[in-house]
Formats: structure tokens, C-alpha cells, sequence
């Protein structure tokens, strides 16, 4: 062989069993040839393992490696990728791109690899992160312009009505230790505002202020004020009873217990009340609960809110303080909302999360999530369905008892 082609990526298929990889680089280990990269990928129980070799003066492992195959079922063929050897370039920056949907069709993947090349970068590994009962991958991308595939891929995710991520690869983006939530229409289904004013016979009104105050139309702190004032009179056993009736997202408790197992920080920041984020944190098992408190007089509500309210600002400020008594730098924190009161806290992490959100929020989050399934953020983190599985076995909440 000519001296020229020394680097040569082999290429084996066949189908997947114990011992392969062994075998093949047993051949190599006795030819005393160089190994510069390896990657493997098993679907359906069908393998393609990728060989990157320096051959130097050795041609006749290329007839071992043959024979072996044939030995074991296996096809190989070799391609000449390099001229003079060596190990392949280092890529000058590496991003993370994840696409969930319902469906994700051959339409809406080409959609989001066309957008990928659009801002030039290269697909290096895809991995499936989920299958069902949505459908989740994972994209590592090398090289290319981040900030312009984001363009690309916001536009291919408003078209083919999927949830697209993109993320820098790095220390941070895989060191993430701190996750902060919202608790309305987020860690609940619940605005308990809304259950509150039902209770007290005002909760139409109610709800008309807090929509307006979500999309951002109204002043959170002056909304509230308002709405608390509807609910003066009210006995203050009506927290037991919202209590009650507060329903948790799906994928609620699978998503906390398994931050917790991978020794993640949760916290909730809530523009809500203390008596109902307390029951949750002890219900769930969370690290800190942060909410407004409603003053009680004798037994009853008086309309007024003690302290500084938790509105917007507040809200960062909040997972601020959170994260510097955890000594968690910002940039390994999470923050997850639907409202535009959760907007600065969202930017203040760094990452940050739009859950079945409001336009406007989701046009300015990081990242947004549609699905109705609050686990589904965990592969945002490069978490596997079937790694949660393997821990948390079935109990019927969220991706884990969906059919």
C-alpha cells in the first residue's frame, strides 16, 4: 500500500453481540497499529462501529481485520480519510441540539438538520433520547455559528410545531446543580390565586386579572394586591382545602425525585402562597420554597400581603440568593416558568426554560417546552427516558405512566 494512506476509518456492521469490539481491536492490539477514534451506535440490534486507524507501514491488518468479519458475520470496509496520519482535528466549538415533539416526522428532522447546516455546522453523533409517548433526540453539532443556527432552528421549530434547544457544549452546560421553578401553570396545573378566589365567591373576576397579569398586560404586584383584596373575610382553613385540590403536573414527581438522585438543588420561587409552597416542598421533597404570605387576623384572610412581594424582580433576585447560598454559579442553574413574571429570573439563569409558556415568554427563554409533561425538560439535560426508567420505575406520573 502506498505510504500515503496510513489513516483509514474502518467501518463494521452486523448484527450487535457481546464481544465484537473486542475482537476487532484485538487485531489491531497484534498488528501494532495506532487507534485514534472510536464510536459505536446500536439501532434496532443492528451495529456500526467506526474504527479511525493509523496503519504506518502495517498493510496487512486490513486482511486480518477481513478475515476476522468473515470469521464472525460481520462486513467491514475501509475508507482513506487522512493523508500523513494522525489524530483528527479538535473542533474549535461543539453545541447540543435537542428536538422533542409528539411526532417528530421526517419532515421536521430535515427542518432541523437543514437549520443546523444553515448556520454551517456539522452533525457529529445523534442519539435518541426518547421514543415514546413523545419523541425526543439529541444533536451534537461541531463547529458552525451557534447564534445563527438558534435563528434557523426557532423558525424550524415554530413550523413544524416541535420544542428545538441549543446549547453550548461545555463544563457548565453538563454541570448544571441548581433548577428553580415557577409553581403556577408549572410545577401545578393550578393558578392558586384562582382556586382561592373560587373559594371565596370572586373567582371569575380573579381569573380575568391574573390572564392579563401573565401575558404581561398588567403590573404583577398591583394585579395581586388587587386580587388579594377580593379575598378578605375568607377563614384561613381554605388553605387546606386548595391544598387538596392543587393537581401537580405530569412528570411533576419524576422530574424532582430525579434531580434530587443526581444530587440537583430544587428550589420554587412563587408568586403565590407560602401555606401551599410549603405543603408542596414537604410533599416533594424540595430544597427551598420561596412565596408571598397572606397577613391572617383572627382565623381570616385581610386582603394584605406581608413583606415584599414576589413579582418579577423579586423572582430573580430570589434564585440569585438561592444560588449563591448553594455556591452554585449562575451559569450552572436552571430556572423553569410560563409567565412574564418569570421573564428576569429565566434570563438571570443560565438556562432557561419557557414550560407550556406565553408568547412572550417563550420569545424570550432560552429554550421553550410545549409537551404537557414537566419530565420532558430532563432530556433538555441529556437525560435519557430509559435512564430515568432504570431508577424510577413506573408509577404512573408523567412520560413515565404515559402509554
Amino acid at each position: 500500500m502506498d505510504d500515503l494512506l496510513r489513516t483509514v476509518l474502518v467501518r463494521c456492521t452486523g448484527r450487535d453481540r457481546p464481544g465484537i469490539t473486542t475482537g476487532l481491536l484485538s487485531v489491531l492490539a497484534r498488528a501494532g497499529v495506532q487507534l485514534y477514534d472510536m464510536e459505536q451506535v446500536v439501532v434496532r440490534d443492528r451495529l456500526t462501529l467506526d474504527l479511525l486507524v493509523g496503519l504506518g507501514d502495517n498493510d496487512d491488518v486490513l486482511k486480518d481485520l477481513l478475515f476476522h468479519g468473515w470469521e464472525h458475520g460481520l462486513a467491514l470496509d475501509f475508507e482513506v480519510v487522512e493523508e500523513g496520519g494522525g489524530a483528527p482535528p479538535t473542533p474549535t466549538n461543539r453545541a447540543v441540539v435537542t428536538v422533542i415533539g409528539q411526532v417528530l416526522t421526517p419532515a421536521a428532522l430535515a427542518a432541523v438538520t437543514g437549520a443546523i447546516a444553515a448556520g454551517h455546522g456539522n452533525i457529529d453523533r445523534i442519539q435518541r433520547l426518547a421514543r415514546h409517548p413523545v419523541v425526543a433526540f439529541e444533536f451534537v453539532v461541531v463547529d458552525g455559528d451557534i447564534d445563527r443556527m438558534r435563528v434557523a432552528l426557532i423558525e424550524a421549530s415554530r413550523s413544524h410545531e416541535v420544542d428545538v434547544a441549543v446549547q453550548r457544549e461545555s463544563l457548565e452546560r453538563r454541570g448544571k446543580r441548581l433548577v428553580v421553578l415557577d409553581v403556577d401553570s408549572t410545577l401545578i396545573q393550578d393558578e392558586v390565586i384562582e382556586l382561592l378566589a373560587h373559594e371565596a365567591g370572586c373567582g371569575a373576576e380573579v381569573a380575568e386579572i391574573t390572564a392579563r397579569a401573565m401575558a404581561g398586560e398588567l403590573d404583577f404586584e398591583a394585579s395581586l394586591r388587587e386580587r388579594v383584596s377580593r379575598l378578605a373575610g375568607t377563614e384561613a382553613e381554605v388553605f387546606a382545602r386548595v391544598g387538596d385540590r392543587v393537581r401537580l403536573t405530569p412528570g411533576a414527581r419524576t422530574f424532582v425525585r430525579t434531580l434530587k438522585r443526581l444530587g440537583y438543588t430544587v428550589a420554587v420561587v412563587s408568586g403565590g402562597f407560602t401555606p401551599i409552597t410549603d405543603r408542596l416542598a414537604a410533599e416533594l421533597g424540595l430544597d427551598h420554597a420561596i412565596a408571598n404570605t397572606l397577613e391572617v387576623v383572627d382565623g381570616r384572610l385581610t386582603g394584605r400581603l406581608l413583606g415584599a412581594v414576589i413579582d418579577r424582580a423579586g423572582k430573580a433576585e430570589v434564585l440569585r440568593r438561592i444560588a449563591a447560598a448553594e455556591h452554585i454559579p449562575l451559569e450552572q442553574v436552571v430556572a423553569i416558568g410560563d409567565g412574564a413574571n418569570d421573564l428576569d429570573m429565566l434570563a438571570a439563569a443560565g438556562l432557561g426554560i419557557a414550560f407550556n409558556a406565553k408568547p412572550v415568554v417563550r420569545a424570550q427563554a432560552d429554550t421553550a417546552v410545549s409537551v404537557p409533561y414537566l419530565d420532558a425538560i430532563l432530556f433538555l439535560l441529556g437525560i435519557r427516558r430509559d435512564e430515568v426508567e432504570s431508577v424510577e420505575g413506573d408509577d404512573g406520573d408523567g412520560l413515565l405512566g404515559a402509554p
